[in-house]
């Protein structure tokens, strides 16, 4: 599907948040193996989330779908009823629920699809084989495949990579019949780190983490033989999908636009992306259960984004229309993404006449100003992509975004959304 985003003026003032993805992954993981009933109020139904049900359901749980609820029962250990596990395109959910595979005895594949077969998991096999299980095909375009039974034990990770690897060994390690400590070096993204602990503290998970004193290592203390506890809650709204909204509302409202359904129950990465819209000069108010963005023109962003990623897409759209080039600093971040998110913002851009510049010694990318031209956009399978180049169409010049549905991996409803706030958008004959 290719969708054309027209310049609009926004009519409506206020929209809800999807929920996140990232909590209700985090929440079916847990729910897995914990004791009782858990219920998610206000479930994501982004793609990756459905891919997490199956594959919870696959390993043993029982789900029930109500019409804004989700009922888990969980199972008290691994009882696969497949020897293949789906994650689909969610790298969060492959890796996690992947090493909670990796409590059974037994081999079970990882059927990897879309942007998810070209990714590497080198970083993830090579935490699971440090902890007593092995992992097969980590390669992009190699057969994955995963076989237990982690071991307790004390271990010593490199965690450059991404989060996903802890977050996966945090939501396993518990469930051993031993402790076990790992002692982290290089841990990038630490709140979603952060969201991981909070979210087991949730549960009744037991962890003592803390930080090595001005470094990037982390201790953490893991009692086994504990279940976690099933709990009800309300999924809260994602930060990650508000960040495009704020995009929105800063460039195309005629005063404001008010995002709702940001309760912050626990810690999300993005919403660092205030303290950005801040530092350029963006008026924002907190509301109750949402904030509340006004409409202007952002000085430039200057912001390390080392450890939330994620809103690279939504401030590179939204520093095109700045009064100053933007740099964004964690550029390294970006190459095992759905796309080479740096490469990808740079070419794709510059079909509509924005320069990015690529600063791989001082990781950082740079926008510059521009007035943007008419185009075709490839958000090349990335939903962070396609979300962005809407910004740039709604604020700028008419944009086609090629494959516009690749949305639905985190944010569904993201155009109907924006037709709501009275976003121009055509179906485009291909």
């Amino acid at each position: 599907m290719i969708l054309k985003v027209l310049p609009s003026t926004l009519s409506g003032d206020n929209v809800w948040a999807p929920p996140s993805k990232s909590i209700m992954q985090r929440a079916l993981a847990l729910a897995t193996f914990a004791e009782g009933t858990t219920m998610l109020r206000r479930p994501s139904e982004s793609d990756d989330c459905t891919q997490a049900m199956m594959m919870s359901a696959q390993l043993g749980a029982t789900l029930e779908l109500g019409d804004d609820a989700v009922a888990i029962h969980g199972v008290a250990r691994p009882a696969p009823r497949t020897d293949t596990l789906t994650p689909g395109e969610s790298g969060l959910g492959a890796r996690t629920f992947g090493t909670l595979a990796a409590l059974h005895n037994q081999p079970l594949a990882l059927e990897r699809e879309g942007t998810l077969a070209a990714r590497s998991f080198q970083g993830w096999a090579t935490a699971l084989r440090a902890c007593g299980a092995m992992v097969d095909g980590q390669e992009p375009g190699q057969s994955l495949s995963v076989q237990g039974p982690l071991q307790p034990g004390a271990y010593e990770l490199d965690a450059n990579g991404t989060s996903q690897v802890i977050t996966g060994l945090l939501c396993s390690l518990p469930l051993l019949e031993d402790d076990s400590k790992l002692t982290l070096h290089n841990v990038v993204s630490t709140p979603y780190m952060e969201m991981t602990l909070e979210m087991m503290e949730d549960f009744g998970l037991q962890v003592d983490a803390h930080q090595v004193e001005d470094s990037r290592t982390w201790v953490l203390n893991i009692p086994g033989h504990q279940r976690a506890k099933a709990v009800d809650m309300t999924v809260d709204g994602d930060w990650s999908g508000a960040a495009f909204l704020l995009g929105l509302g800063l460039l195309c409202a005629p005063h404001s636009l008010t995002i709702e359904g940001l309760a912050s129950s626990v810690t999300q990465a993005d919403e660092a992306i205030k303290g950005a819209l801040l530092f350029s000069g963006c008026r924002l108010a907190g509301v109750d259960d949402g904030i509340q963005v006004f409409a202007g023109k952002p000085k430039a962003f200057q912001v390390d984004l080392t450890d939330c990623p994620d809103p690279f897409p939504p401030l590179a759209a939204m520093a095109v229309f700045a009064k100053k080039p933007s740099t964004l600093k964690g550029l390294h971040r970006l190459g095992n993404k759905e796309s080479n998110r740096g490469l990808a913002i740079q070419e794709e851009w510059a079909k509509l006449g924005v320069k990015v510049e690529l600063d791989e010694t001082n990781d950082t990318l740079r926008v510059h100003p521009a007035k943007p031209q008419s185009g075709r956009i490839d958000p090349r399978g990335d939903h962070r992509m396609a979300m962005a180049a809407a910004i740039l169409g709604a604020a700028g010049a008419p944009v086609e975004i090629v494959n516009a549905e690749c949305v639905a991996k985190s944010y569904p409803a993201f155009f109907d959304d924006l037709e709501s706030l009275g976003v121009s958008i055509q179906v485009v004959a291909k």
